[in-house]
């Protein structure tokens, strides 16, 4: 620095400039050249140095890429120069040498092209870029700086092992998951790393650069870390206070410049519902960064909170697993946002016929849950005696998907001797018909363009969705399958009514005589047809709204208003009780108990 120093310019002479210098220490020079021959200087200097330009030693950014130190200095100089002569330079001269080699023009306009910095800097220059040096022994002894022009990030994503990187500033973990190409499994490398979330995914990523050698996906959800590692490759750092933080920068840079193989870099919005494996993959990430805490047992009470939290089930289901009060269980479930915005109206459930034991009497139809997306086609099928529930998620309603479900219910809840469908294209096709032979099941349709004869299915339907809703919550990150099984395990096993308090998975598999069907009192009932009354007949059962009575023709279901108590006659008493008081007794009795239900 000592020998160099400035000249007059001369007003016939173009100005050019140059950049000079290794990496990290660039600077440029504005200068006028004279063409004269060696042979001809005689002493005299062709080199006329206007202006040495030098960068700022305290950069912008922590990490800068040699082109942008190249385009910082040639914007500087166009500046100047416009400054002090009021024009711009003929030729601007960027000595860049390759690793490989001595670079082309080819190869400068490449680099021309994919740096933004150089476009900017490069804006409306009409003179020549030159990549070689005027011969002057100044020049001479500059060594050029070295540029690699193979950039391994790639600009798409590839075809190859996709990483999901994540942390925590609260549980200090610094998190890195995939899912294995082989076993289809998700592995994940956790590690604890003091400091800023910002530090400890620094370090995930650091960890995944050694771990991952070969091409790959990097996917964070923090955009401070992917702007890093996409200007990491042949990158400068600035000195940073944080020794914690320079160090991993500086691991970073070396690992990206040495790297072979190419990698893609994606930014993605955390603690979002979207569908798609980049979704599902931050998601992970997620919940392996989150604090594990570690709380007391609680009383039988939040007990009995928290799984209703999580299952949703009814009161019923909560007094009998918890042995709370009604009162209780009441206030959990009217507290409960989920189960608030989800609550339907009490509907009476029909006078559908039913079966008088498990596996005699199915319903089966299919509704449409579009949250499932493909799979948004779910069959259902009931037992109508126990009200015990399957479904299954299918990706279709036609006959070939109806029997998949079928197959799977009769593992489930055995193979029902009566199925009572509707009459869509899928029931009544010669390929389920055949299937329902083979298995020896009878089938049924109901009045065409009339759910009323499906009204126990159609109500599950209802069920179904509403406890699918209640919890999504808990279970927004799963799989369709994995959402369906969590309801059919709070439909099956933990709701239950008041008029039994085992939930109807146990009515439906339960062999004890306490299931049995018992002979209630005679009974007289009302015919349809000729307005009179008949019986006396057995009660075979009752329910919400329907009945089912003993008659010489077998079993008959009817509306539960059409049935009333037979008081037979007694002759030998003195006394004989009105029909009237026994009728409103028995309402009473009746009344009482559908209401505790």
């Amino acid at each position: 620095m000592s020998k160099r120093q400035a000249h007059r310019f001369d007003p016939e002479l173009p100005f050019k400039f140059i950049i000079m210098g290794k990496l990290p220490h660039l600077h440029g020079m504005i200068f006028q050249w004279r063409n004269i021959p060696k042979k001809d200087r005689e002493g005299n200097d062709p080199l006329s140095v206007i202006e040495w330009v030098f960068l700022s030693h305290q950069r912008s950014k922590r990490m800068t890429r040699p082109q942008e130190l190249v385009a910082e200095l040639i914007r500087k100089a166009r500046f100047r120069i416009r400054e002090l002569a009021g024009c711009d330079f003929e030729c601007i001269h960027i000595p860049i040498g390759l690793r490989s080699g001595q670079i082309s023009k080819a190869m400068l306009e490449h680099l021309l092209q994919e740096n933004e910095a150089l476009q900017f800097a490069l804006d409306s220059f009409t003179g020549q870029i030159s990549i070689h040096r005027p011969a002057h022994k100044i020049f001479n002894s500059e060594i050029k700086f070295v540029l690699s022009l193979k950039e391994v990030r790639s600009r798409r994503p590839l075809k190859a092992l996709t990483v999901f990187t994540d942390a925590s500033g609260r549980s200090h973990k610094s998190v890195l998951t995939w899912k294995d190409p082989q076993t289809q499994q998700w592995e994940a490398d956790i590690a604890g790393v003091e400091g800023s979330p910002q530090v400890a995914e620094l370090a995930a990523v650091v960890r995944a650069f050694e771990q991952f050698p070969e091409p790959f996906n990097l996917v964070t959800d923090s955009a401070y870390v992917a702007g890093v590692v996409s200007r990491a490759d042949q990158a400068i750092l600035q000195e940073v206070s944080n020794i914690a933080l320079y160090d991993l920068l500086s691991k970073l840079v070396r690992l990206v410049s040495h790297r072979e193989q190419p990698y893609f870099v994606m930014h993605t919005r955390s603690h979002t519902d979207l569908l798609g494996f980049i979704a599902e993959g931050n998601r992970k990430a997620d919940a392996l960064a989150a604090p594990a805490e570690m709380a007391p047992l609680p009383n039988i009470f939040m007990q009995a909170k928290l799984s209703h939290q999580l299952f949703h089930q009814n009161v019923p289901g909560l007094v009998r697993r918890f042995h709370l009060t009604r009162e209780q269980a009441r206030a959990i479930v009217a507290t409960c946002p989920s189960c608030s915005q989800q609550a339907v109206p009490t509907l009476h459930a029909g006078v559908n016929p039913r079966g008088l034991r498990s596996c005699e009497v199915w319903q089966t139809d299919v509704t449409h849950f579009p949250q499932f997306g493909r799979q948004k086609y779910i069959h259902v099928s009931v037992d109508t005696f126990s009200g015990a529930v399957f479904a299954s998620a299918q990706t279709g309603e036609k006959a070939g998907d109806a029997i998949k479900h079928l197959i799977h219910a009769f593992s489930f809840m055995g193979i029902p001797r009566e199925l009572k469908t509707d009459n869509g294209p899928a029931y009544k096709s010669r390929e389920l018909r055949s299937f329902l032979q083979q298995w020896g099941v009878e089938h049924k349709t109901g009045i065409p363009h009339s759910p009323t004869g499906q009204a126990m299915v159609e109500r599950t339907h209802g069920t179904i969705k509403r406890v699918l809703h209640q919890q999504q919550r808990v279970l927004r990150t799963e799989s369709p399958s994995v959402r369906l099984a969590r309801a059919l395990f709070t439909i099956n096993f933990l709701n239950c009514s008041y008029e039994g308090l085992n939930p109807p998975i146990v009515r439906h598999f339960g062999a004890s005589s306490l299931f049995g069907v018992n002979e209630r009192p005679q009974v007289m009932v009302r015919d349809p047809g000729s307005g009179g009354t008949e019986g006396p007949h057995d009660l075979v059962t009752w329910g919400r709204g329907y009945a089912c009575v003993s008659t010489p023709t077998g079993p008959k279901w009817i509306p539960a208003k059409w049935v009333r108590p037979y008081v037979p006659k007694s002759p030998g008493s003195g006394k004989i009780n009105s029909p009237q008081v026994t009728v409103a007794a028995w309402r009473r009795k009746r009344k009482t108990s559908i209401e505790e239900s």
